[in-house]
């Protein structure tokens, strides 16, 4: 496989990155006493406060515990707005640290956001990215590009990946080619639970390089070993740990659906290529089903955090891959997975840091995926190699010193779409190729068009938007 990047060795990915005085710049440091409060004691029936940084305290450099769930919409969670879907752990986990209300992830689906995660940098900017997502072995995430997990593990990280990777497949791609010292989990971007058949109806369970048997339901197997990896002593190593659930993706299938199951797993070896889409299952019982599960599967990670001692300094991020999908609650949010209105990328994202951040928070602060790159790569001390320069902006300051964000074009693209968020103004071009401008602020749902009233405004937004696109790769054919 070729790359437009210039190909740097797996050494030079953490060379030279300056990890004291990073480390220095945040207030970070091995020997330093961590001396936050229990977060919930402090804000417990309170309600929530806009964030507020605490800038006195210091800390050694955080475990991470990054924890996606796999088409779950923003108003899924009941901390987020639910009507009847009920997740007490994920609420508590709001409740004990930060939650963001105006959150993206990176993409609109699956593929793309997750290489926006790993690298930093707009899907566009590498030709596996610019699969929407990845459903061959013809693209993928390339080795010699630089990860999270890589530089993390140049600054002294252990570093594994339990769930899904859909960033390419064998035997060109893998997390352990890309920066992981541990993999668990399959490739491709759905499987059905119980016999891990994938899309293609190939075997999908793997550990490390090679095929790895367990025919149980694959959240419960996912959550058994992310509590392991957190339980274990890594001695004076910090961690990270990138826990990718499936869940609630299709097909529709919960914990104890077997006959269910059977029948999907009989369609796929039978040569049905659309069984595991499951478009005739599933329901909105189902999915409250699944979005439950994945909350109490949080939650038992969570419970052997707690028992391993390392809660304190352990960063626990929560967030989604995309917007949600056919039976999730997006309301008031307009479009779902693949779509670039807001029910395509807002997503939930929820951070928890004991020794640093108080609890019972919310920020409005608009973000997205790579800026949580860019703030995890300073919060553990290292820095991206400036050949491969980031696209998201460090919110370390933000979130411990105060300091405030500022106002940047959020930009998004996918085929027949485009959008770009500065403030609380959106610009977007849906697939009937009308540019379209909204206000955020007094308008969620993106249905008052204020493109005739506002045309500098729009002029302007679509001007940052090309200048942008005109820096990513094209979309080939």
């Amino acid at each position: 496989m070729t790359s437009n990047e210039p190909n740097l060795s797996r050494r030079a990915f953490g060379g030279a990155v300056g990890v004291t005085a990073a480390a220095a710049a945040v207030g970070l440091g091995a020997a330093a006493p961590a001396q936050a409060a229990p977060a919930e004691a402090q804000h417990a029936g309170d309600g929530e406060r806009e964030f507020r940084a605490d800038r006195g305290r210091r800390s050694r450099r955080p475990n991470i515990l990054f924890i996606l769930g796999d088409d779950l919409g923003w108003a899924d969670l009941s901390s987020y707005g639910s009507p009847n879907i009920k997740t007490p752990n994920l609420d508590r986990l709001a409740r004990q640290g930060v939650r963001f209300t105006d959150a993206y992830s990176g993409s609109a689906t699956c593929s793309p956001t997750r290489f926006s995660l790993y690298t930093g940098r707009y899907p566009g900017r590498t030709k596996g990215g610019l699969a929407e997502p990845i459903a061959d072995k013809s693209a993928g995430l390339e080795p010699t590009h630089p990860t999270l997990a890589s530089l993390l593990r140049g600054s002294g990280y252990a570093t594994a990946l339990i769930g899904k990777w859909h960033c390419g497949y064998l035997p060109d791609y893998s997390p352990t080619k890309s920066g992981w010292d541990e993999f668990f989990g399959n490739f491709g971007g759905a499987l059905e639970y119980y016999s891990k058949l994938g899309l293609g109806g190939e075997y999908d369970l793997y550990e490390g390089d090679a095929e790895y048997k367990d025919l149980r339901y694959y959240t419960r197997i996912l959550t058994e070993r992310a509590s392991e990896y957190v339980s274990r002593d890594h001695g004076d190593k910090p961690w990270l740990l990138n826990l990718n659930f499936t869940t609630p993706h299709w097909p529709w299938i919960a914990d104890g659906d077997t006959k269910e199951s059977a029948e999907v797993e009989r369609r796929i070896r039978a040569g049905d290529g659309r069984a595991l889409w499951h478009q005739d299952g599933g329901s909105i019982e189902k999915y409250k089903q699944m979005v439950e599960d994945l909350d109490r599967s949080v939650g038992e990670v969570l419970k052997a955090l707690k028992r391993s001692g390392q809660e304190e300094d352990t960063l626990v991020f929560f967030s989604s891959d995309n917007g949600g999908e056919r039976f999730s609650h997006n309301w008031p949010l307009s479009g779902n997975k693949a779509s670039l209105q807001e029910g395509g990328i807002r997503v939930p994202n929820i951070v928890r840091w004991p020794a640093r951040l108080d609890g019972g928070q919310v920020s409005h602060v608009p973000v997205f995926t790579p800026d949580w790159t860019a703030t995890l790569l300073e919060l553990a001390g290292t820095r991206a190699n400036p050949a491969y320069p980031l696209d998201g902006v460090s919110l370390a300051g933000y979130l411990l010193r105060g300091e405030k964000v500022a106002e940047r074009g959020l930009f998004w693209r996918v085929r027949g779409e485009r959008a770009l968020r500065r403030g609380d103004w959106k610009y977007y071009r849906g697939k009937a190729g009308a540019d379209q401008l909204f206000n955020l602020a007094g308008d969620i749902r993106e249905q008052a068009d204020k493109a005739a009233l506002e045309p500098a405004r729009l002029a302007e937004l679509r001007a940052a938007w090309e200048r942008t696109n005109a820096g990513l790769l094209p979309y080939p054919g």
